[in-house]
């Protein structure tokens, strides 16, 4: 019985037996039986040729005739469940086989889950789950599995750290990133997921823990003025692992904190071991805080809990935060250094979460669009969103988050330029997000973890897990603008 569960398996003649409390089951095995007491099994086996079709089935056994039926009758089905989304049904499939076979039971604790990609879990002893690739992959899961949905909120919330915040990663054997988090999508992730679902009980569930965590990041993170930096606080190692001592507690930990993990924007960026941020005041970051606080006020609402006025204030404090870092020159919010005051010209897609605030007027929103979501120096391309500026030196490199697409940007720029109501330039970057995840799902079957921003291929490169399940964002970014999913503006 799989991972020391109760219970044992038997011979049963025609079938395999499990026996285990409270019942039982049977694997029947179709085709041509071989006897070879050498397999190198030591519990019962049913042995079979490869050397033709071999059918596997529960209860009872199945013919080859009538187990192709049964998987033509599937593959129909599905087919046909893709059809109800018009002719974004190829994007959507696309999305839901990759979230599908990223999804395992994680056994330590009881979870189903949606790991970034299985061949990571291996490599991280058992399973792990990443901060906002679990959180996202709740969104994907959200037009067709409530309880998927709800099953990834719940595992990555239950990472929690007992200082109080959702760790950037949690895996086998209680190894969490003890002094950093991650980009704070919970709230948004179960806003939407309820938003869609209208239970209760999931935010009641997950509430206390993130907003306990919305408190940790402007009781470690938040300069007086509200803007917001990256960080990575010290700490006694407990495992002895590789990243208990790799960039704890220096700016490598707090451009992990990021998730943009070797963006140009964070090189040569001073990190104060006093305050344990870097001494980069990031809009990103800062956008992110708003749109945090504001979702958990509107979920705090929906439950009748009191704390609506609390993180409305720390929202207006980020939003002041964020005003100060309005660049008339450039006409873009910019990250500024805290050391010295001055302004960071190295522009990413983050910049643009500053969307997530009400505050940006039509006029500035107008010249961000104009001046670097339009420019083809900037962003603008056949394959969108680079994630530095096409103009930038790192560009050229096209290695990791120093050029390359990554779909949550994507989703994240997409719904912060919704809230401010660009609608056209939503049009545009949910048809070009969708064209590129279609590109190497056609050629190669592949839903990339990164793709090149020239030449849209994910393929090429070690750094971009082929079967990675936030590519899967690209179609989830199509689908919302196209009307599959339930909007955020629809109140709760």
């Amino acid at each position: 019985i799989l991972w020391n569960g109760p219970g044992y398996v038997r011979h049963g003649g025609e079938c395999l037996e499990g026996v285990f409390p409270g019942g039982g089951a049977k694997v029947f095995v179709g085709g041509e039986r071989v006897d070879d007491p050498s397999a190198g099994i030591a519990s019962p086996y049913m042995a079979v040729s490869t050397g033709g079709p071999v059918t596997v089935s529960t209860s009872r056994p199945m013919g080859l005739g009538e187990a192709e039926g049964v998987l033509k009758a599937a593959k129909e089905a599905m087919r046909e469940s893709a059809s109800a989304y018009g002719r974004l049904g190829e994007a959507a499939e696309a999305m839901r086989t990759c979230l599908a076979w990223d999804t395992i039971y994680e056994p330590e604790g009881g979870n189903v889950c949606s790991t970034v990609s299985r061949l990571w879990n291996a490599n991280w002893g058992g399973y792990v789950l990443f901060c906002w690739d679990t959180y996202l992959s709740a969104m994907m899961a959200m037009p067709e599995s409530k309880e998927l949905a709800y099953s990834n909120l719940i595992a990555m919330t239950r990472e929690k750290t007992g200082d109080g915040f959702v760790p950037n990663f949690g895996s086998a054997g209680g190894n969490k990133s003890l002094d950093r988090s991650q980009p704070p999508v919970g709230s948004l992730a179960l806003k939407e997921v309820f938003r869609r679902y209208r239970e209760p009980w999931v935010v009641e569930l997950l509430f206390d823990d993130l907003l306990g965590w919305n408190r940790w990041y402007a009781r470690r993170r938040r300069l007086p003025n509200g803007q917001m930096c990256w960080g990575s606080n010290p700490y006694p190692a407990r495992t002895g692992r590789h990243w208990e001592r790799e960039g704890v507690g220096a700016s490598f930990g707090a451009a992990l904190e990021s998730g943009l993990d070797n963006s140009p924007m964070y090189d040569g960026v001073l990190f104060d071991p006093e305050s344990s941020m870097m001494l980069l005041a990031d809009v990103g970051l800062t956008g992110l805080y708003v749109m945090d606080c504001e979702a958990l006020a509107e979920l705090a609402r929906a439950i009748g809990r009191p704390e609506s006025g609390e993180l409305a204030e720390r929202a207006e404090l980020a939003k002041d935060g964020l005003e100060m870092l309005w660049d008339e020159g450039s006409g873009m919010y910019l990250n500024r250094r805290v050391d010295t005051g001055e302004p960071s010209r190295r522009i990413s897609p983050t910049n643009l979460y500053s969307f997530f605030s009400d505050r940006v007027t039509d006029g500035r929103a107008r010249r961000m669009m104009d001046g670097y979501f339009y420019d083809e120096s900037k962003f603008f391309g056949e394959y969108l969103l680079p994630s530095i500026t096409r103009d930038d030196p790192a560009y050229k490199d096209q290695e990791y988050w120093r050029g390359r697409i990554w779909a949550p940007m994507n989703l994240l720029a997409y719904l912060a330029m919704r809230k401010k109501g660009l609608s056209d330039e939503c049009r545009v970057l949910a048809e070009r997000s969708e064209n590129l995840l279609l590109k190497e799902w056609r050629l190669h079957g592949h839903v990339h973890e990164n793709y090149h921003a020239e030449t849209g291929m994910g393929c090429g490169v070690s750094s971009s897990d082929r079967f990675y399940h936030w590519g899967g964002l690209l179609a989830l970014v199509a689908l919302i603008d196209g009307g599959y999913v339930e909007g955020p503006e629809r109140p709760l």
